[in-house]
């Protein structure tokens, strides 16, 4: 049966799922970041603060050891268990069922978002505060990094173009970060209890993932292509018997055709992860490299450009949250909801990873923009029109390829490797966040 033959997605509800799915996966984490004013001003030593006063006469907040190493420490227990996990996963994927992992990755992370809604209440000393927001970040990325390479997995089952959705969903939920940013600046300071609706929103959208995922199997569409390789194995072993029996009535010497007879896959069997990656190295590498020139300036570099038109306006105020986090997130959106509408180049097209490369023009344009303070390099690109420019391109070609290339991973592959594929994929995306994290040290003391 071809899959012109097979159920087709009505109102594109499985399709609407899989962003849902995706929009799960980043919204909470996003919501974490944009909390970040809460989680810092719950860090500030009492001790600290009254001594500057003391000495000062005013009112002058100091940042404390542990808010001053906060940023470092996020992004430590955010990256590491991101990539260590989405590794395992390439390989347990093959032992825990994917129910378990998407509904409990799903369950888990909802429940720590549910019990930091509730320490907003609960007064704690600064350092037991810090430990506990560290163990929660390492709980949501490793969760998360089982939930994403599982999603990809999933949707490397189906047709091409339904890994879209989960890219643009993902690119969503930071478009909602930056807008909450945004909002934040708007209405002034914030208490810190008003950020319980940013957990709790966080909760709902993980309620509406699992809800959304409960109903998946339950779609013709989805359960066809999800059972395709083991129907087509069962038909394929039924037409061998009855092959075979007819050969063995026949008396003029059919047995030759035994060996046009070949077996195929075997859905009990596990495949290879070398054998998989060999396939699809070449697109592995490029999404790897991607994430890798994004992460390496967005935001280390471009988050420290100062504007030449907003000084003493509000400009200034909103220039980094509108040019550089707003801007990037719904361009980003943008190019990964493209790769819905078509998909060039070609899977197998040797410009596709020309392109990939080519990106890495943006690292050095960037560098050259007004990021202050600066030590070595001159300023070439001081008008906040370059500046806005290049993170228009830089973001949509992040999306577009990025999004490309997981679409194309499983394609490479038979049907029964899909969910390797997609795991596999899921790693190097993450290996390329890992990469870009290390390589934004290196670009930030060149400049």
């Amino acid at each position: 049966m071809t899959a012109r033959d097979g159920p087709q997605d009505r109102y594109k509800a499985v399709w609407l799922i899989f962003f849902i799915l995706g929009l799960g996966t980043l919204l909470p984490w996003n919501f974490f970041m944009t909390a970040r004013e809460y989680f810092i001003s719950r860090l500030q030593d009492p001790e600290e603060t009254s001594h500057v006063r003391n000495q000062t006469g005013e009112a002058t907040f100091t940042p404390s050891y542990l808010q001053s190493v906060f940023d470092n420490f996020m992004t430590l227990c955010a990256m590491v268990p991101l990539l260590i996990f989405t590794c395992l996963n390439s390989f347990i994927h093959q032992r825990i069922p994917q129910q378990i992992r998407i509904s409990g990755s799903l369950v888990a992370i909802g429940l720590v978002f549910l019990v930091t809604a509730i320490m907003v209440k609960v007064p704690m000393e600064p350092l037991p505060f810090f430990v506990f927001t560290m163990i929660s970040i390492v709980f949501i990325n490793s969760f998360g990094a089982i939930l994403q390479s599982s999603l990809f997995g999933l949707a490397g089952l189906l047709p091409v173009s339904y890994t879209a959705p989960i890219m643009s969903g993902q690119g969503l939920a930071g478009t909602f970060a930056a807008l909450a940013m945004i909002f934040s600046i708007a209405i002034g300071a914030q208490q810190p209890e008003s950020f319980i609706g940013y957990f709790t929103t966080a909760c709902v959208t993980i309620v509406l993932a699992i809800i959304s995922y409960v109903v998946l199997p339950h779609m013709d569409f989805f359960r066809y292509y999800s059972m395709k390789d083991k129907t087509e194995y069962r038909v394929y072993n039924a037409e061998l018997e009855t092959k075979r029996d007819l050969i063995k009535k026949d008396e003029n010497g059919m047995e030759q055709n035994n060996s046009k007879i070949i077996p195929i896959h075997n859905p009990d069997e596990q495949p290879s992860v070398i054998a998989i990656f060999k396939k699809l190295w070449v697109l592995a590498l490029c999404v790897c490299f991607v994430f890798t020139v994004t992460i390496g300036v967005f935001p280390a570099i471009t988050a420290n450009v100062s504007t030449v038109l907003g000084e003493g306006n509000k400009w200034g105020l909103y220039f980094i949250p509108v040019s550089c986090f707003l801007l990037f997130n719904v361009f980003d959106w943008t190019g990964r909801s493209l790769t819905a509408l078509f998909t060039w180049p070609g899977m197998d097209s040797c410009l596709l990873p020309v392109m990939v490369v080519l990106r890495v023009i943006f690292v050095p344009l960037f560098m050259l923009c007004n990021v202050q303070p600066r030590y070595y390099l001159p300023v070439v690109f001081s008008h906040d029109a370059w500046y806005i420019i290049f993170m228009i391109f830089f973001s949509i070609s992040n999306g577009y390829l990025a999004s490309l290339c997981m679409c194309f991973g499983p394609k490479k592959v038979l049907v029964h490797e899909a969910e390797t594929a997609g795991a596999i994929m899921a790693f190097f995306l993450s290996l390329g966040l890992a990469l870009g994290a290390a390589v934004s040290f290196l670009v930030r003391l060149l400049i």
